[in-house]
């Protein structure tokens, strides 16, 4: 299972790798889109519109492995809930397998010249912005509302709810170019070019879901 998938390519890229997938994001818009994407890539996937918080009233299964990636947490108020979630549709001994942008870039404001916000999660962050991610200089004003979730509440968060984690890793660039300031040291490979490599940017997580005797 793919959560939080957006227009699902990803979600098609481990179907065409194989797995019987399904692919659960909120915008109707966004799975429109995975829904036409994989007719035209000629791949049997499923996707369900819902909140993810609502996702157990729409699917009752579990999976042996559940994955999510980039930009998704920041979106959520509640990561001890998002975590239930994980541990509901893993099966025992089912992978989770994580990746997301590190909670310290979080922490700057838009051209990290400072330290604006907190590292840990104590309140929502509202913020009005010009263009999106995808696109900077498009012509859309817009407010996010974003909760920036520390490395401790996610893995604390993960254990409570049974899904043990194996691996914790940290890495210092990004692999997208979605942020001010940066520069490509090597190919795919981002840095905000101010910063150099004195940050981290990223860390992924894999966990197991623990086999209860």
């Amino acid at each position: 299972m793919h959560l939080q998938c957006h227009f699902g390519q990803d979600t098609i890229s481990l179907g065409r790798l194989g797995a019987n997938v399904t692919g659960v994001d909120l915008s109707d818009k966004a799975i429109e889109s995975a829904n036409k994407l994989s007719e035209k890539a000629n791949i049997e996937t499923t996707f369900i519109c819902c909140d993810i918080y609502d996702l157990p009233k729409h699917l009752n299964k579990q999976f042996d492995i559940v994955f999510t990636s980039y930009g998704t947490i920041g979106w959520l108020p509640d990561i001890d809930k998002w975590a239930n979630i994980v541990s509901k549709y893993l099966k025992p001994n089912g992978k989770f397998v994580f990746v997301e942008f590190h909670p310290v870039v979080w922490m700057f404001d838009d051209d990290f010249k400072k330290i604006k916000y907190k590292y840990f999660n104590s309140e929502a962050i509202i913020e009005t912005e010009s263009g999106t991610y995808a696109d900077k200089e498009a012509e859309i004003n817009q407010e996010c509302i974003t909760w920036n979730h520390g490395i401790g509440e996610v893995v604390n968060s993960l254990i409570k709810n049974g899904v043990e984690v194996n691996s914790l890793n940290e890495y210092d660039y990004s692999p997208y170019d979605c942020f001010n300031g940066t520069i490509e040291f090597e190919p795919k490979k981002y840095r905000i070019k101010k910063l150099e490599n004195k940050i981290p940017m990223v860390y992924s997580i894999v966990a197991k879901k623990k086999n209860k005797c």
